[in-house]
């Protein structure tokens, strides 16, 4: 992993010539993902938003509206910036909205400059997970997937750029009045509490704690954000009933996590399609400037 799709020696590698290659070719193209988990375009000349937009486009899926707590910026149609947070800090291992009713099934990543120094996109075959926590863990993940996860989370006011998850609750809900929000909230499935600070703390669950999805060999997904949320400033992650989950267990998690993990490294105008069903990714810290851009399909 990933599959890498390449300009053939003596090929075209503008962008016209890619999109009348993936034009003729969506149906296998999409089979590629499946089968794959991940799949890179390297060595085309893409250059820039735009151009990345017509690759998706061409594509012909669906878009998704991110719903989330990163901090993003959109560019160009599709397109929007990847998390903004600090460069400096690691962004954990997650299925791209995991906790929202309805989550892309692809994640598209466009690298316009790569960083001088880190800042790789590692990402983890999710069933790897599954295996390894239920032959360490078994009574665990079965009561786990009995009983489900409940999750917290506190949304800013306002946005906060200096934290990798300080979206303000009124871009995440696209609107700056609170009834309005607390409806989409509740339309993604979300129970809400406002604070005094202006904040709003949402409350999600049950939760799956895994998941197994049509055509990738009855794997059982390992389809939660259990390590990232559980125990951190603006968040939480228990069972559905309350229950804390053991520290041990969530500390061997993220160990298997790490040691699954494939650490890939960007080069310019790389284009990283990932079946977001199917793989975990995340963000390595970075030495500036680092410019990816991001895309999320149905």
């Amino acid at each position: 992993m990933p599959l890498v799709l390449q300009p053939a020696a003596d090929g075209k590698k503008d962008v016209k010539s890619l999109l009348e290659t993936l034009d003729r070719n969506k149906e296998w193209f999409d089979e590629m993902i499946t089968k794959n988990s991940a799949v890179l375009l390297r060595g085309f000349d893409v250059e820039n938003a735009v151009e990345f937009n017509d690759i998706v486009e061409t594509l012909g899926w669906d878009d998704i509206r991110y719903v989330g707590p990163a901090p993003r910026t959109h560019i160009h149609k599709r397109i929007w910036t990847a998390n903004e947070g600090p460069l400096s800090e690691f962004i954990y291992y997650h299925h791209e909205m995991v906790l929202i009713k309805e989550f892309p099934k692809k994640v598209i990543l466009f690298c316009e400059v790569p960083p001088p120094e880190g800042g790789e996109t590692p990402f983890v075959p999710s069933f790897r997970v599954t295996e390894r926590m239920t032959e360490e863990f078994p009574e665990f993940v079965e009561e786990l997937d009995k009983k489900g996860l409940r999750y917290t989370f506190t949304a800013l006011s306002n946005d906060n750029t200096g934290s990798m998850r300080g979206r303000g609750w009124q871009d995440a809900f696209a609107t700056s009045d609170p009834a309005e929000a607390e409806r989409r909230a509740k339309a993604l499935g979300m129970d809400v509490e406002w604070l005094a600070n202006g904040g709003v703390k949402t409350i999600l669950g049950p939760r799956c704690l895994t998941r197994v999805f049509e055509e990738r060999k009855g794997r059982r997904m390992w389809f939660n954000t259990m390590v990232g949320m559980h125990g951190k400033e603006l968040s939480s992650a228990t069972m559905a009933d309350g229950k804390e989950i053991p520290a041990d267990v969530v500390k061997r998690c993220e160990e298997i996590i790490e040691e699954e993990s494939i650490q890939f490294k960007w080069q310019k105008g790389d284009v990283l399609f990932l079946d977001n069903y199917a793989t975990l990714h995340g963000r390595r810290p970075s030495l500036p400037p680092r410019k990816v851009l991001v895309a999320t399909c149905k």
